[in-house]
């Protein structure tokens, strides 16, 4: 069964404006985003956009986007109000949120948070983690942290300092969802950890849902600010990208 790769973008970044139109050596970013994104095994790619320029972008270089209220507080709730319109009928039952600010996102770690679910009877969520790229990332409140189970299983995530020294893993924020966890994710209001933390995975954790996790060699590039961009622009010519 078919897939449903949605890309949440709006334009009302305050570190970046109107960072999903950045031109990357040629190529609007969410417009990279989504061709890699269609390189994935067996997927349908939608763009849940924000804003009208990021649809005309995306339609203009044959891909698929649909318009949502830029109000919606969440990319959760944008790819739940994206999914409504363009499968109403509820074909795809695997929902996967990729973030429109990794411009070289590898295909196949798509392909692999969708087989997590197809594996894995017991997720609800599947989701990314990699190995820490130094120990300063220990106690960087920026580095969201994963506390895994060894089946990898999460039991919790956090912006705080870990006790002890061990290697910690950093969270990716990739999600894939089976349609009824989505569903009844969005209905939910914030809870008491996802506010403390301000880290939306936490209600999932509250609501009882199961978490696993996809080990991966590194994090995909995301760019967040001018000085992310100046670094993905030169890995795209470097690359010839």
């Amino acid at each position: 069964m078919t897939s449903l790769v949605i890309i949440p973008a709006r334009m009302a970044a305050t570190r970046l404006p109107d960072k999903p139109l950045a031109d990357i050596a040629g190529l609007p970013m969410i417009v990279r985003v989504m061709k890699q994104a269609q390189k994935a095994r067996d997927v349908r790619v939608v763009v849940a956009a924000g804003d009208q320029p990021i649809v005309d972008a995306i339609v203009a270089h044959g891909g698929e986007a649909v318009l949502t209220d830029p109000a919606l507080p969440s990319g959760s709730d944008r790819i739940m109000a994206a999914l409504r319109a363009v499968d109403p009928e509820g074909a795809h039952d695997i929902v996967i949120n990729l973030q429109g600010d990794m411009p070289f996102v590898d295909p196949e770690v798509i392909s692999r948070t969708i087989a997590l679910l197809n594996d894995q009877p017991k997720a609800d969520i599947a989701t990314l983690v990699a190995p820490e790229h130094s120990t300063a990332d220990r106690t960087n409140k920026d580095v969201v942290k994963a506390v895994l189970t060894t089946s990898g299983k999460a039991l919790y995530f956090t912006r705080s300092t870990l006790f002890g020294d061990a290697p910690i893993w950093r969270h990716i924020g990739i999600y894939g969802y089976r349609r009824a966890a989505l569903e009844a994710f969005t209905a939910a209001p914030p809870s008491p950890l996802e506010t403390l933390e301000k880290l939306e995975q936490l209600r999932a954790l509250e609501m009882d849902m199961n978490i696993y996790a996809l080990v991966v060699e590194d994090a995909p590039l995301s760019v967040d600010n001018p000085a992310d961009l100046t670094d993905a622009i030169a890995y795209a010519q470097a690359n010839s990208l």
